[in-house]
């Protein structure tokens, strides 16, 4: 057994995301195990751009304010900051605001009186169109664009480092409600804030982010943070977890295309010389990470909607047409696209149609491989996209019966394949993208930053 590391500050990462679900014997646990501060991740690109193009939420309403009000209360207790990163899934202003609504309410239902501060991080198109005409966005991969169109973006945010947090933190917020924020930084905050080591905070933040993902049993707790100058711990907050040498250092691997090194705003967390050892069965330190200083960026992501789609789909178990997915699918596709344009014309616009096999190959869209054996049945799903949701809705009811019914070989009995729901047409509505994946150099990390302080009593009535 190792002696534990002194002099630490300490933060209690309860969950992933919020609205994915708080125990409160795990905050408990945190808080009586000395707990400086509570942060956590609320939001990620991982869904899809949806969330930030509508300004909507992943999570539901009640799954959030279920989460909330557990750290709030606690947080009311413990007299420690709390502090919640990408409010509302996408951290644009309107997520950050519907956060901030929930808050307020479950302070006037608490008998809470926090300062909260509210960090916007949304961004205007022209604001953004002269920083690129002066050279300071550039694109990340795949993107090229060197002049992107923001305009063509209903929402961009950039993503916050710690900065704009610890400033909160200093203007005396109990509770800080973040809008789009890098998963590391708000979890590195306020070690930073308090003196902790960068290299040991920014790569404590980077392992915490997924809160129990980086201990042996994933779902069973949160875990605590303990960073010092050289050094970090981090150890499950359940009695019955563990955090091992390979659960920690793997989670260098998740969402990271490079192992040892994860850019950040501001610099690079290098993890090359780190060494994870056991401190006890429960509890791992990491020593050796280093943090280098960069000119300052901030990762720009936009969204925006498209067309719209409406789906169908059938179950097929027919053996002749299993034992030849690929050439059944390039017919079924060819026989569809034609018959939209020969039936519905020019007024189908520029239209787009997708079968994907579902237990076949689906997921990845790559032909699966010559040997692979044929499935015992698949789920063809069916996707028209069209300019509107009435184009697209008819579309579908143009390839109905070629859908539900084409024969793999014309010679062949005409077939019925099984199909779940009646009508037929699933209306999925409308599709969104993202329009940008870029940085921009920025002289402070605050430059794009509004910050607003509140008492919760003020919207007490709100």
């Amino acid at each position: 057994m190792q002696q534990r590391l002194k002099d630490t500050v300490n933060v209690l990462v309860p969950t992933g995301a919020l609205g994915v679900g708080v125990k409160e014997s795990d905050v408990a646990a945190g808080i009586a195990a000395g707990a400086h501060a509570i942060a956590c991740d609320a939001g990620s690109t991982d869904s899809g751009p949806a969330y930030l193009a509508t300004g909507k939420a992943k999570y539901s309403r009640a799954a959030i304010k279920t989460d909330l009000a557990v750290l709030m209360r606690a947080q009311a207790k413990a007299r420690i900051p709390l502090l919640i990163g990408s409010c509302g899934t996408s951290g644009c202003d309107a997520a950050l605001d519907w956060t901030r609504d929930i808050a307020l309410e479950i302070a006037r239902e608490n008998g809470l009186n926090p300062r909260i501060a509210l960090l916007y991080s949304e961004q205007q198109p022209g604001q953004l169109t002269a920083r690129a005409a002066a050279g300071r966005v550039w694109p990340l991969a795949p993107m090229t664009s060197t002049e992107p169109a923001f305009g063509d973006c209903d929402r961009i945010v950039a993503l916050m480092g710690p900065e704009p947090y610890m400033a909160a933190l200093e203007a005396g917020a109990d509770i800080v409600l973040g809008g789009r924020t890098t998963d590391t930084a708000v979890l590195a905050a306020v070690p930073l804030h308090r003196g902790a080591g960068a290299g040991p905070a920014w790569h404590a933040g980077k392992i915490a982010e997924c809160g129990g993902l980086c201990t042996t049993h994933p779902r069973d707790s949160g875990v605590m943070i303990r960073v010092g100058r050289d050094a970090f711990e981090i150890e499950p907050l359940s009695a019955t977890n563990q955090c091992t040498p390979r659960s920690v250092s793997a989670h260098m691997l998740y969402e990271n295309s490079d192992p040892f090194v994860l850019l950040e705003p501001g610099g690079e967390l290098d993890v090359t010389a780190a060494r994870y050892e056991a401190v006890n069965e429960r509890v791992v330190r990491v020593t050796g990470s280093s943090f280098r200083s960069k000119p300052y960026t901030m990762k720009l992501e936009g969204a925006a909607g498209g067309g719209f789609q409406t789906l169908m789909l059938v179950g097929i178990q027919d053996r002749a047409v299993l034992a030849e997915i690929d050439r059944f699918v390039a017919k079924m596709h060819e026989v569809l696209v034609q018959r939209v344009r020969a039936t519905v014309g020019d007024a189908a616009g520029a239209f787009d149609i997708s079968l994907r096999p579902y237990g076949w190959n689906a997921v990845s869209g790559a032909l699966a491989d010559s040997a692979a054996t044929p499935p015992r049945e698949i789920g063809l799903l069916f996707v028209a996209t069209a300019a509107t949701q009435d184009l697209a809705t008819q579309i579908a009811k143009t390839c109905n019966p070629w859908f539900f019914h084409l024969p793999l070989n014309e010679e062949t009995e005409l077939p019925s394949y099984a199909f779940p729901f009646s009508p037929a047409e699933i209306e999925r509505g409308q599709v969104f993208e993202f329009k940008l994946n870029h940085v921009v150099h920025v002289s402070h990390p605050a430059e794009l930053v509004r910050t607003v302080l509140i008492e919760a009593p003020e919207f007490a009535n709100a």
